[in-house]
């Protein structure tokens, strides 16, 4: 397919704003009432040598707690049970039946504080805790016990 040269530069700006492939195809239709099929809009960039621009890649999340932590860090103590929470010391696990992508393994944890995060296990072992508050951190006794009850949890699946 042939384009005049201000239906090259329009399908040039919309590459070079991010769109994909099927975004153009789209774009091409709707706004100049051209009907291509993916393959020929594919090699309508490759013609026009525009270059896609990649996905931005999420930022990782980072692990709850560092392998080794300085031994001069002071660590926090552990907040007061809101009344009526759970008991002290308690942490409670569960793992997704549908495992978060690109985790070996996910799940939920309650806090002893009754604070709840989302948790993940991805290929290259790091565990990952996404709080439902923001800035939410757990107690140090809260982080053993959770990575103890992880630990159990994984053992009985024989990872």
């Amino acid at each position: 397919m042939n384009l005049n040269e201000a239906q090259q530069q329009t399908v040039t700006g919309w590459v070079a704003s991010g769109s994909k492939i099927s975004e153009v195809q789209n774009r091409l239709a709707a706004e100049l009432g051209l009907r291509l099929t993916y393959m020929e809009v594919r090699m309508l960039v490759d013609d026009l040598k525009l270059k896609l621009k990649d996905p931005e890649v999420p930022k990782p999340v980072a692990p709850l707690a560092a392998p080794n932590p300085p031994v001069e860090s002071p660590v926090a103590p552990a907040p007061p049970l809101p009344p009526g929470g759970a008991a002290a010391g308690k942490v409670s696990l569960s793992l997704d039946q549908i495992t978060r992508p690109g985790a070996l393994v996910s799940g939920k944890v309650t806090f002893s504080d009754g604070m709840n995060a989302d948790w993940y296990l991805d290929q290259t072992g790091r565990l990952g805790v996404v709080p439902q508050q923001p800035g939410y951190k757990p107690s140090a006794a809260d982080v053993q016990q959770f990575q103890l009850a992880l630990e159990r949890e994984m053992t009985k699946m024989g990872l």
